[in-house]
């Protein structure tokens, strides 16, 4: 494939196309890839500058994203060209069942501390640095101690988050102390400032450098247990204990978070990775099955057929994962099967040219299990709009060093999501928003089971062209705007950062991974700058057609790298839709 000229980018994107020899970060924030960057510059490699861009964002987009939620990553090995993941998000406590909620709430999981699970994202980043990084924790960090401490302008993109959802804010008065001081909205320009979160930062810089004498391994264990088992630990738990939360001692001290193998399947030429079924990678990967059969190309980009084709093959795969995605370790997830060629070209058969499925098709029959019709889960509740149910939450970002190694990962649990631990600055992971109280349902409360999230980053490669990690926030949206991405590139031959700018659709026509798993059958949100043609096609369709403005930021916010393997160029994209930025040398 060849990439558009300098003069047609210039002409198709409201940005340049950033290209680079040497390495690349790309993130949501700019702030955040400028830190990633600096440590890149300063002779550290992908992991490590992934780890301080991702510290970073847990600063900068704290309204999408904290430092004790999850953060599934995904990191590519170049000299050996493997792809490893580590398990994104943390489990249930101990103490936490669907039969303790139907008891005690009605089958619902009340919002604040009983959305508790154990934090994964401190864990996540060293785990990832003692891995395979060649730096100590304190120096990745440095700059988000930074922001916190001495803080950052607030921006428009946080500000309006913090506008439109200020009594979510308000609710809980150690979260309202921090993003309403004074009980005040901050204005565009203001210093924001969390004092508190760069004080818990520095204390596992501080244990790491008293205890680097015995090593960097030492030391590196000596922050992981400064928020595990250390002070930090026993604020969170005393502040579990005070306010009604199951999370106990033992809950964080056990935790580790794990080196899991990629899910995988191949698009042509290309393979394509993403992480495992506690998340809807799969999901992802199986639509693209379904459309490695259809020619995309022939239809034109956007087209409604086009348009049709996808969100149809995307509403296979979400009935899937409803039936079938969990944790691994606690349900048998058939993903050979649902991951197969063979299983694509039957399922594919159901994508009917001249008519959109009004609701979620059934799941395909796999090894003699014939899915029932879904019912709602007790835990949901009424519909609401597609706009009203996104809930704030989750960034994304990559990066590529000079040896081609690369770091991707979407961290998300913004501090809104509950209640800070007073002095702490941190909100604990907040994922158990996901929760289903059915106990047959596959992402079921249960203690020790990780709940299915929607975040999962993704990666692409093809030996001798390219290699491209991928992803977006977006909750719902986070795969369909990963997949539409990826296409642009890889189908429509688009620059990286002409396919994140082109306009976007959204369906919605199945249960959302959030509470109150919200379900809005055949429902398709297209942004403006789609033509209103292609709008009253789909409708004719039987698709139930909302429309979005232009570059509205609910459709994701990709970011992405190319890397060309035969020129070694690096071409970045960075999503306009929120506060994205690419930088590379």
């Amino acid at each position: 494939m060849s990439l558009p000229s300098d003069s047609e980018v210039a002409r198709q994107t409201m940005r340049p196309d950033v290209m680079a020899t040497k390495h690349v970060v790309a993130s949501g924030h700019y702030l955040s890839a400028q830190a990633g960057f600096q440590i890149l510059e300063a002779g550290g490699n992908a992991v490590d500058a992934g780890v301080a861009t991702g510290l970073a964002t847990c600063v900068l987009e704290s309204e999408f994203v904290g430092f004790g939620g999850v953060a599934p990553t995904l990191i590519y090995l170049a000299q050996t060209q493997e792809v490893v993941t580590i398990s994104g998000v943390g489990p249930w406590p101990k103490a936490a069942s669907c039969d303790y909620f139907h008891k005690h709430h009605g089958g619902k999981v009340p919002a604040g501390l009983l959305h508790t699970v154990v934090p994964a994202a401190p864990d996540i980043w060293i785990t990832a640095l003692e891995r395979y990084g060649t730096m100590p924790f304190g120096e990745v960090a440095a700059a988000a101690i930074r922001f916190a401490r001495d803080g950052f302008p607030m921006y428009s993109m946080m500000r309006e988050c913090i506008a439109n959802k200020r009594d979510d804010f308000s609710r809980w008065p150690s979260t309202a102390e921090i993003f309403l001081p004074n009980g005040e909205l901050p204005d565009v320009g203001d210093i924001f400032v969390q004092r508190d979160l760069g004080k818990s930062l520095q204390y596992l810089a501080d244990e790491e450098a008293a205890h680097a004498g015995n090593g960097r391994a030492a030391g590196l264990q000596a922050a992981r247990d400064a928020f595990y088992r250390g002070d930090i630990a026993a604020a969170l738990v005393r502040h579990q204990k005070e306010d009604g939360g199951l999370m106990t001692e033992e809950d964080l001290a056990n935790f580790r978070a794990e080196f899991e193998a990629p899910c995988q399947t191949q698009f042509h030429d290309a393979d394509i990775y993403s992480t495992g079924p506690w998340c809807q990678g799969p999901m992802i990967l199986e639509a693209l099955n379904f459309l490695e059969g259809i020619d995309l190309a022939g239809m034109g980009h956007n087209s409604p057929a086009y348009i049709h084709a996808v969100a149809e093959a995307l509403k296979l795969a979400a009935a899937d994962r409803e039936f079938y995605y969990g944790d691994p370790k606690f349900v048998d997830v058939p993903l050979d099967t649902l991951l197969s060629k063979p299983y694509a070209t039957a399922r594919r058969e159901l994508i009917r040219p001249d008519q959109a499925w009004a609701e979620m098709p059934p799941a395909g029959a796999v090894g003699g299990r014939v899915p029932p019709p879904w019912i709602p889960d007790p835990s949901s509740g009424a519909a609401i709009s597609s706009d009203a149910a996104q809930p704030l939450e989750t960034s994304y970002l990559c990066a590529v060093d000079g040896d081609g190694n690369i770091f991707s990962a979407t961290p998300s649990d913004p501090v809104i999501s509950g209640p800070v631990t007073p002095g702490t600055g941190i909100t604990t992971s907040m994922w158990g928003s996901r929760a289903h109280t059915n106990p047959d349902h596959p992402a079921s409360v249960g203690p020790g089971r990780r709940p299915r999230m929607s975040a999962s980053p993704m990666l692409a490669k093809a030996d001798g062209r390219f290699v491209q990690p991928f992803g977006s926030p977006g909750s719902e949206v986070v795969g369909q705007a990963q997949l539409q991405a990826f296409l642009n590139v890889n189908v429509f031959g688009m620059s990286p950062q002409a396919a994140v700018e082109v306009p976007r659709f959204a369906s919605y026509s199945w249960p959302g991974s959030a509470l109150p798993h919200s379900y809005q059958p055949g429902r398709i949100n297209l942004e403006g700058r789609i033509d209103k043609d292609t709008g009253d096609t789909l409708s004719d369709l039987g698709h139930d057609v909302e429309w979005w403005p232009d570059f509205k930021w609910l459709a994701g916010s990709v970011c992405t790298v190319r890397v060309d393997t035969e020129t070694g160029i690096r071409h970045a994209g960075a999503d306009p839709r929120r506060t994205a930025y690419a930088i590379g040398w």
